[in-house]
């Protein structure tokens, strides 16, 4: 079924949308503050090189041949990208083996000059489902990237083809450039399709045997376990060699379990960023007690788990469906949270006014694009640099329904194809913003806490590990992350959850050099999060922590009562099995701010 997790009031959308100056007046720098932060870095570490600097020098293009010219991307010539991206490749490829099949997918493939990335491949997925993965091109993982408010767009020190091969597509059919008639009822639906797609792909780039990564965020959740299952099902390994899987913020579970459960708890954590008045805070807490959400969670968000979770969950009846006053819990405190902070972001809690423009037209809870302003892939000549059809109108979320009568009938993927996957592999990661209230941290624990893989249920230890990012340089302004303990991790039986503490719903935005280390273990070039060495593209970084100064892991997942760290932990896995050998979508405003999302 579907269920609407937030629906605002019109007064709401019109005060988000309405039209105003954001010219600043008058602002002068603290030279003290900008020069303790441009010094940081060398107090920790010296450096005499970035990644940013090129990595090995091979070929010019590597991939280009008869079968790939009409697809090749000038690298100098991208619409207000003012430096050459490199080596690129986009278009459509149909879903099946007929060429002239209508409905076909839309790629751009970024090859790798490290050295490592010979025989591999990144699979990059948007969520939605409906979205487009060139927002997490050009605003998180990719060569160049455009964030909010930013001026134009620059070089991206993390991007992930410094590290290998990568390919962001649109999918399913609907989606973006994605063109054709979507006939998809379920995941399974969606697999099958990709997997035509995938082979078209591996034949026209000459990728046979290539080791393959899918990676993604929020509805991806639901995506890439049933096309990492599909493919590993197909026992291909020519074209389908499955060698890993990395989900941020997925959609792995039950609606109530990511969302209305945890939610007051969340809001309790972060008490500071939900100033709510008294008698709300009574009234939520009231109903939270109920429902029961919080016994429930004090129950079984417990390390190892408590048990199998019952099927109707609290706050339902016996037919499984949640009442108005529970399931509203998440939506009100959603409306409140707006009333006091109309810039309030879904996706990133901490977000304030002023609301920053989007050059895709989607900053965040609500659709804003100021007067004058363009959608970046909706302009003829951004389309003519790519390849991409011109009677096609891009948006970042698609305005029509990408599954048949807008329903997606697969069950959740942590019932059979997130397990399978984990079981094939023994190389999955899924990862969590602490910031992030489109899908709760704590709805993924518990989610993980009630799936069986590798013979048992759960994780038998809780993730407290020190999720490390090394010290680094930053060589591009516009494109900079942390460093130190970021989060915290766990690794059992080939399952590795991480929780990133300052991060919102799209890790590799918020948090870019916690998804570039992320990546380096899925690819297998760090043995564990935990580790200290440098990154791997920085070879004449000198780092100076060591592992013994690190402590416990920093994110603030985890608020059941009863989740302590075990005196010892002798089931903890932390090599990475490579080294050995929902955009889930706030829909546009129109009249109503409505966030959806499907289950089974």
């Amino acid at each position: 079924m579907r269920c609407d997790t937030l629906l605002l009031s019109a007064a709401l959308a019109s005060v988000a949308t309405a039209g105003r100056s954001l010219q600043h007046v008058g602002r002068k720098a603290d030279d003290s503050l900008a020069a303790m932060y441009n010094n940081v870095a060398r107090n920790y570490a010296s450096f005499s090189g970035h990644h940013d600097e090129p990595l090995h020098k091979r070929s010019q293009h590597q991939f280009l041949s008869n079968k790939t010219s009409s697809f090749a991307v000038n690298g100098t010539g991208i619409p207000d990208v003012d430096f050459d991206v490199g080596e690129s490749y986009a278009g459509n490829l149909p879903i099946t083996s007929d060429p002239k099949d209508p409905n076909q997918l839309f790629f751009w493939f970024f090859p790798s000059t490290n050295p490592d990335a010979s025989k591999e491949i990144v699979i990059w997925l948007n969520g939605g489902p409906g979205c487009s993965s060139l927002e997490g091109l050009s605003q998180e993982n990719g060569p160049f990237i455009w964030q909010y408010g930013t001026f134009l767009p620059v070089k991206n020190t993390w991007s992930w083809n410094k590290l290998s091969n990568i390919v962001y597509i649109e999918q399913p059919v609907g989606t973006g450039f994605a063109v054709g008639e979507p006939t998809a009822t379920s995941e399974e639906d969606v697999a099958q399709q990709f997997l035509g797609f995938w082979k078209n792909f591996v034949d026209t780039f000459s990728l046979y045997d290539y080791k393959v990564y899918i990676t993604g965020e929020s509805y991806a959740g639901m995506y890439c376990p049933y096309i990492a299952s599909a493919m590993i099902d197909e026992n291909d390994p020519k074209y389908f060699n499955v060698s890993g899987m990395l989900m941020y913020d997925p959609v792995i579970g039950p609606n109530d379990i990511q969302g209305p459960i945890p939610t007051v708890a969340f809001v309790d954590y972060w008490t500071g960023l939900f100033p709510f008045n008294d008698s709300f805070v009574e009234d939520i807490h009231a109903r939270d007690a109920k429902c029961g959400y919080t016994d429930y969670m004090n129950k079984y968000l417990s390390f190892p788990p408590a048990g199998p979770q019952p099927f109707i969950l609290p706050g339902q009846d016996s037919d499984g469906v949640t009442s108005d006053e529970c399931a509203n819990i998440f939506n009100d405190v959603i409306y409140a949270a707006i009333l006091v902070n109309p810039c309030f972001d879904i996706y990133q809690v901490a977000t304030t006014c002023p609301l920053l423009w989007d050059v895709l037209g989607f900053p965040g809870t609500i659709s804003y694009l100021p007067e004058g302003a363009e959608i970046y892939f909706d302009r003829a000549d951004v389309k003519k640099a790519i390849n991409a059809p011109s009677n096609v109108t891009w948006a970042s979320c698609s305005d029509i329904s990408v599954f048949v009568n807008d329903t997606d009938s697969s069950l959740v993927p942590s019932i059979h194809a997130l397990p399978h996957v984990i079981d094939t592999t023994k190389n999955v990661i899924i990862a969590h913003g602490a910031l992030d209230m489109v899908l709760l941290a704590n709805g993924t624990i518990l989610t993980i806490q009630n799936m069986t893989w590798g013979g048992k249920m759960g994780f038998q230890s809780p993730p407290v590990e020190p999720l490390y990012v090394p010290f680094h340089d930053d060589p591009v302004e516009g494109s900079i992350a942390g460093s130190g303990v970021m989060g915290t991790f766990h690794t059992e039986r080939g399952l590795t959850y991480a929780g990133v503490a300052l991060s919102g719903h799209m890790v590799p935005q918020y948090a870019p050099g916690v998804a570039y280390r992320q990546l380096e273990f899925l690819l297998g070039r760090i043995d564990s999060l935990d580790s200290v060495v440098p990154f791997t593209t920085d070879k004449n970084f000198t780092e100076q922590a060591s592992e013994a100064d690190l402590g416990e892991g920093n994110a603030p997942q985890g608020y059941a009562s009863n989740w302590t760290a075990p005196a010892s932990d002798t089931t903890t896995v932390k090599t990475s099995p490579a080294a050995k050998g929902i955009e889930l979508s706030l829909a546009s405003l129109a009249g109503v701010l409505l966030a959806v999302f499907y289950l089974a």
